[in-house]
């Protein structure tokens, strides 16, 4: 019986022959998928040759520990699709290669497979700034992009059923925090955010005495639902936009979601502070300059410092937490 299960930590150290002659479609280990979603890909792929699906031995994808809509494919959620394949298909067959993601650039280096399918949100950043697509573009091998959903309306009860999940792990709890547990605060809430070129956290604080009282929360919501863009592509991927473009991009800024809040519900702003995971792009900072909010705390930086130079311009504090 031919063997269909491969683990790369087996074949790094020897003949890579058995995997290599497959000239096989790789679906590179992708985020979770519906058994519905899989069979599509099999339909679309397995008539042109063997499938090699790749399976993370992570239970996350790496950058996103315990975020429920970042989960890992599991070899058990689409094992009863790959035993009927493989017993019926007389032809070809579906292999899987178990492996940790960040053996992926070697994978691609080492075995010329036909094609590789990349499952949108199966990676931490946009995948045209990472070296796996670097080894791609220089062994001229053909990819596509495709949605970890069926259809749509898949895709949306999806953001549905996963959403109460990620806010039981990460629940707004008002208080009276330190800064630094206010950056966490906003750390927490970045959580939320599908975005998987980053996710922005903002924690809103009034200051009082040495402690602030954690007033609101946001973070970069995808739209118009969650998983808008690894249904349809991530606008900033399919138009190969560096980090920092804010032309092709998918999310309404968390900055921008706290003053529609603000302003839906009549807040008041005077005199609060935000903390905020990434120092605010060019456009929110302009924005915040009109605001009353009197103080701004950051982690990382963002535009060479754009909003530091504007925002202390127009009065405000600004200052970086390490």
């Amino acid at each position: 019986m031919t063997n269909t299960i491969f683990d790369w930590s087996e074949l790094a150290f020897e003949s890579k022959k058995p995997l290599r002659e497959l000239g096989a479609t790789f679906i590179a280990a992708p985020r979770e998928l519906s058994a519905k979603r899989f069979k599509q890909l099999v339909q679309t792929y397995l008539p042109k040759g063997d499938i090699v699906l790749g399976l993370a031995k992570e239970s996350y994808i790496d950058g996103f520990a315990d975020q429920p809509q970042f989960r890992t494919l599991q070899a058990a959620d689409v094992q009863t699709v790959i035993d009927k394949v493989n017993t019926a298909s007389p032809k070809h067959k579906i292999y899987t290669l178990g492996h940790f993601q960040r053996e992926l650039p070697h994978i691609l280096e080492k075995i010329n497979f036909e094609k590789v399918v990349l499952v949108n949100g199966s990676w931490l950043y946009s995948f045209h700034t990472s070296s796996s697509y670097y080894i791609l573009a220089n062994q001229h091998i053909p990819y596509d992009m495709v949605s970890p959903f069926a259809n749509e309306q898949e895709a949306r009860d999806y953001e549905a059923r996963i959403m109460p999940e990620i806010e039981a792990l990460h629940p707004f709890k008002p208080g009276a925090y330190t800064e630094q547990e206010m950056l966490a605060q906003a750390g927490e809430v970045a959580k939320y955010s599908f975005d998987y070129a980053f996710q922005t956290g903002v924690a809103l604080g009034k200051r009082s005495g040495d402690k602030y009282e954690l007033l609101a929360w946001s973070y970069n919501r995808v739209v118009p639902f969650q998983t808008y863009a690894m249904h349809n592509g991530a606008s900033r991927e399919k138009n190969f936009s560096p980090p920092h473009d804010l032309n092709h991009y998918d999310a309404v800024h968390a900055e921008v979601e706290l003053i529609v809040a603000a302003g839906k519900q009549r807040a008041d702003l005077t005199g609060t502070t935000v903390f905020i995971n990434l120092l605010p792009c060019p456009n929110c900072a302009r924005m915040f300059m009109e605001t009353d909010i009197a103080e701004f705390v950051y982690t990382e930086d963002h535009s060479n410092g754009y909003a530091v130079h504007m925002l202390e311009a127009a009065g405000k504090k600004v200052r970086r937490l390490a």
